[in-house]
């Protein structure tokens, strides 16, 4: 969540809080209530102490708050649809009692009931999403009556103006009121953009703020309207109006853009990796263990793949091939040899296709389900890869996309994956390239190590085997 959402969202955020916390803890004594007192179910021995489900209060409530934090499941945009609210907060009270009950195996003094924890479970689920709606109803009327709601002038009609009033749009719960725009053309005064009208030109900005009691000014002119930046901040000498410039940019933003300051000088970053300090060894960290545990699962069917190999043609087992990752570093990656050897001595570097002649019966079976690939858990393991990100590409392949693709380049922004966001939503292989570059920066843009578990599950339950795969 954006620092100015935050900012100007704390009495939502402050209501959500405590209500939430007082749904949890009345979920978690209606469910001792459930357990205990009304014996749904009959216990199978003696009922425990309540001080015990007492002091557990306190760590549920804390495990909820960090779950909601770090998987980002809570505090979000008001402006969502019921159904989406509900799998949101399904997901984190799942998480939490996932996290609670795995605490409590290593406290062998605590024992909790697993029938009501599952009551727990049930409750929360229903009382934590009951809260958010209740939340954004209370939202909604304070702003009805004016509580806590601030009227907003768009000075710019244009594509940069409109895109403004849309993300202002998604954040109700921030207290923002759009009352229309100013135009430099009096032929657009009147007319409607986005549901909002245009109340006048730059030179009226001054009688537009009076009589609409406008609290903040958002200037979004475009870069060739600057020339009227000078005029329109002069004539604001004497209002009392906040005031914001949004740059024309929005083009050129891509990857985690944003404003920084670097000793009071504000900075515009336009792209940057998400990678850096704690998550740069977090990943490492993740992309060691889990590829060595893979490795160790695997190695009896590589050994299989590579007596296979062996026994169909002569040639090398294993076949490198020269890809481009992070930062344009070149590197040898590995696959077990699904092709004819020396394949491509007639037709130089090519994509291998449909019903492809250069491939071996053996490796038509290891193409088709991805069991090629295991070798390069090598490159995970030594650090050359990533088991989750954009797929690494030849080089050659680069050089001729970079030229004809936008944004081809922002892939190299991130360690190249064995399994990535694309491939488990069917881009791969010889399909859509702007695709796969769509959902590769959404990968980037979006990156988390939750987002990462959720591309590896989705790997192995319908990853590994693609039509497009040969």
């Amino acid at each position: 969540m954006s620092y100015m959402i935050r900012k100007h969202g704390q009495l939502y955020l402050t209501i959500l809080f405590f209500l939430d916390s007082l749904a949890v803890t009345l979920s978690w004594l209606f469910a001792y209530l459930l357990r205990f007192k009304l014996e749904l179910v009959a216990p199978s021995g003696p009922i425990p102490s309540e001080n015990m489900y007492l002091y557990a209060i306190l760590p549920i409530w804390v495990v909820f708050l960090l779950s909601g934090r770090v998987f980002g499941f809570i505090y979000s945009a008001s402006r969502q649809p019921p159904f989406d609210r509900f799998l949101g907060v399904l997901r984190l009270t799942s998480v939490s009692v996932l996290m609670l009950m795995a605490f409590t195996f290593f406290v062998r003094e605590a024992t909790f009931s697993r029938i009501m924890v599952g009551y727990f479970w049930v409750i929360a689920t229903i009382m934590l999403f009951l809260s958010h709606q209740l939340v954004d109803l209370l939202v909604k009327e304070m702003h009805l009556r004016g509580v806590n709601l601030k009227k907003i002038l768009i000075v710019g009609a244009g594509e940069l103006g409109q895109q403004v009033v849309e993300r202002l749009e998604k954040h109700p719960e921030i207290g923002f009121s759009v009352v229309g725009y100013l135009s430099h053309s009096p032929e657009e005064v009147g007319k409607t953009f986005k549901d909002h009208k245009v109340l006048g030109v730059y030179q009226e900005l001054v009688r537009v703020i009076r009589e609409n009691k406008v609290d903040q000014i958002f200037i979004a002119l475009p870069s060739k309207a600057h020339d009227h930046l000078e005029e329109i901040l002069v004539s604001l000498g004497e209002e009392t109006v906040d005031i914001k410039l949004v740059p024309d940019l929005l083009r050129y933003m891509d990857l985690h853009s944003g404003v920084e300051e670097l000793d009071g000088m504000p900075l515009i970053n336009l792209s940057e990796s998400p990678l850096y300090g704690w998550n740069i060894i977090l990943k490492r960290v993740s992309d060691i263990v889990l590829s060595g545990l893979a490795i160790i699962l695997t190695f009896p069917v590589m050994i299989l793949v590579a007596i296979a190999l062996s026994l169909e043609s002569r040639g090398p087992l294993i076949y490198r091939q020269e890809r481009m990752g992070l930062d344009r570093n070149v590197f040898w990656m590995y696959k077990f040899r699904s092709m004819k050897v020396e394949a491509e001595n007639q037709t130089g570097p090519v994509w291998a296709k449909e019903n492809d002649d250069r491939r071996t019966r053996v490796g038509t079976i290891l193409r088709s389900t991805s069991l090629d690939e295991l070798p390069q858990l090598f490159n995970v393991f030594r650090g050359q890869m990533s088991l989750v990100g954009p797929r690494p590409e030849r080089p050659v392949f680069v050089d001729e996309f970079k030229k004809s693709i936008p944004f081809y380049m922002l892939r190299l922004k991130m360690k190249a994956g064995l399994t990535g966001w694309a491939q488990v939503n069917g881009w791969r292989g010889n399909t859509s390239l702007e695709k796969r570059i769509e959902f590769d920066l959404y990968y980037i843009k979006n990156w988390s190590l939750s987002f990462d578990l959720k591309i590896l599950v989705m790997t192995v339950w319908k990853g590994l085997i693609n039509r497009h795969a040969y």
